[in-house]
């Protein structure tokens, strides 16, 4: 059984959906609404996208749920946890709060102009282009990522899934 490489099994950069980082929230969105994937056989959705600078420099990451979370309104991240559970609350009367819920449309709307730069992580990890597959389930492991850039004379070159390691992994194992 050979077990393979970062670079055998990455996703190149010319097919992993990436964006600059002044994009809004709401370009994100849609880049990651139209990007999918075929693995396998399997058509898979985008979860994360690579934020870069204006010469390539990778930055950090966007997740789904970091878009999510960044159109939340002020007004609402502001309340304590117990009102933010009223507020949402689907056995009060719904006609009484119809203007509360014309603020949060109208709220979203405009945090959806917000740039990516504002929401996106970090990097935490890399892995090389000719690492083995054993340092990239610890770096995804320990860094607690399941998308990790993948590097080539300090360039990004692609990307890796915890999806594809894991039906990697599962290959070698399960034959």
């Amino acid at each position: 059984m050979e077990i393979k490489k970062a670079g055998d099994i990455m996703i190149s950069l010319d097919k992993y959906p990436h964006i600059p980082y002044w994009f809004t929230l709401r370009q994100a969105m849609a880049e990651i609404e139209n990007a999918e994937f075929e693995m396998n056989g399997n058509k898979c959705p985008c979860r994360v996208l690579l934020v870069f600078d204006e010469k390539y420099q990778l930055l950090g990451t966007v997740r789904r749920r970091d878009i999510l979370r960044g159109l939340e309104p002020e007004f609402l991240s502001n309340l304590v946890i117990e009102e933010r559970k009223n507020y949402f609350d689907s056995k009060k009367d719904q006609q009484s709060r119809h203007p509360a819920i014309d603020k949060l449309k109208e709220s979203i709307l405009d945090r959806a102009q917000r740039p990516v730069s504002d929401i996106m992580r970090i990097i935490k990890a890399t892995v090389n282009f000719d690492d083995h597959i054993l340092r990239v389930i610890y770096e995804m492991v320990d860094n607690n990522v399941s998308v990790i850039p993948v590097l080539k004379d300090n360039r990004v070159v692609g990307a890796l899934r915890s999806e594809d390691v894991f039906h990697e992994v599962a290959s070698l194992l399960l034959g």
